[in-house]
């Protein structure tokens, strides 16, 4: 008669380790994503913590981690929960990170007018709904469009040590200096003004704790980009672009300017791709085909989707209602779950690899 081995939390972290995360490269005991492992009789439990909730393996993951456990002889039943703990940025010794803040996003164009802000509002948005904790910065001084993309228009207040407190909307931390002032006042600041007030921003904010900072950042390549990159140590940078040449060569010197302040581009979104008509559902590439694609095979780096032109993401933007939360079912809005998506994925892989 052969006698059954005895389940142990050690045969089910064995089994495990034949598990591996495509992306990653390792097994999910290696790194860390298996916890709390109970056997009770021939019931395995355990939780698989993902790096984000909006991973893009989580099913997999989960079937090929209940079907490893289940190949364990005498084991009946399998209990998996799963929960996401989002890493935290590698520390870089001559930056001081943002209290309470574990990874800051980037998300910059080389030109005005491709929607970058957009992108930046969706973008926070889309990883507010995967479970994260998320703040939204608007460092467009001089064109801040963001109190007018989520539709709040209220002062900042500051707590009794002089910390900025977020407003607060769609679950996401909200600064921006558009509600230091009114919608028709100008800021008339030159440099010198513009780096104080960004780096008030960065490291004078009651940001509580925070799984993603998105950071959107003026067009081009100048004073706030600089200030930014010397100040804390970004994540990664997300560069957006329109198909057409002159908006790709702009695109290029971003990705460029990135590279060279040792910052990763976590990738390119390549925004009013294309064109659907409502009516008969053709097709219409308006500025160009394939230009966001070619430019990420060019300087290697990866090509996070694609966003199409359309009226429904326009009225968002205007009424205060993004598109991610008018409407989540519409392929605008997939769309940017998609990215967003990538974008923490991203992250995962340059934390734990």
């Amino acid at each position: 008669m052969t006698k059954t081995m005895e389940i142990t939390e050690a045969r089910v972290l064995d089994a495990l380790k034949a598990v591996m995360d495509p992306e990653l490269g390792k097994d999910l005991v290696t790194l860390n994503m298996i916890r709390d492992v109970k056997v009770e009789g021939t019931v395995v439990k355990f939780n698989l913590m993902l790096t984000t909730m909006a991973c893009p393996l989580k099913k997999e993951l989960e079937a090929n981690s209940i079907n490893a456990v289940k190949a364990i002889p005498g084991v009946t039943d399998v209990i998996l929960t799963t929960g996401a703990e989002v890493p935290q940025a590698k520390r870089l010794p001559d930056k001081a990170p943002i209290p309470g803040v574990k990874n800051t996003i980037a998300v910059a164009s080389g030109k005005g007018g491709v929607g970058k802000s957009t992108v930046a509002v969706n973008l926070a948005l889309a990883l507010a709904k995967s479970g994260a904790k998320v703040g939204l910065l608007d460092t467009d001084i001089y064109g801040p469009s963001i109190p007018t993309m989520l539709g709040i228009h209220e002062p900042l207040l500051a707590t009794p040590e002089e910390k900025l407190i977020p407003l607060e909307k769609f679950g996401v931390k909200l600064v921006s200096v558009g509600f230091m002032l009114d919608e028709e006042t100008p800021l008339i600041w030159r440099g010198p003004l513009i780096m104080q007030l960004v780096k008030q921003f960065l490291m004078g904010v009651e940001w509580g704790e925070l799984d993603y900072l998105v950071i959107d950042l003026p067009p081009g390549t100048g004073d706030v980009q600089l200030t930014l990159v010397q100040t804390i140590p970004l994540t990664g940078a997300v560069i957006v672009t329109t198909p057409q040449d002159v908006a790709l060569i702009d695109a290029r010197r971003a990705i460029k300017m990135f590279h060279e302040v040792k910052v990763p581009v976590l990738g390119i979104i390549e925004n009013m791709s294309f064109f659907v008509c409502p009516h008969c559902n053709e097709t219409t590439e308006i500025f160009s085909h394939g230009g966001g694609e070619k430019t990420s095979e060019r300087y290697q780096v990866p090509f996070l989707g694609k966003i199409p032109i359309d009226i429904e993401i326009r009225a968002g933007g205007d009424a205060g209602r993004p598109i991610v939360d008018a409407d989540p079912a519409s392929v605008h809005s997939v769309a940017f779950v998609k990215i967003a998506e990538s974008v923490a994925s991203r992250i995962s892989v340059l934390d734990l690899c």
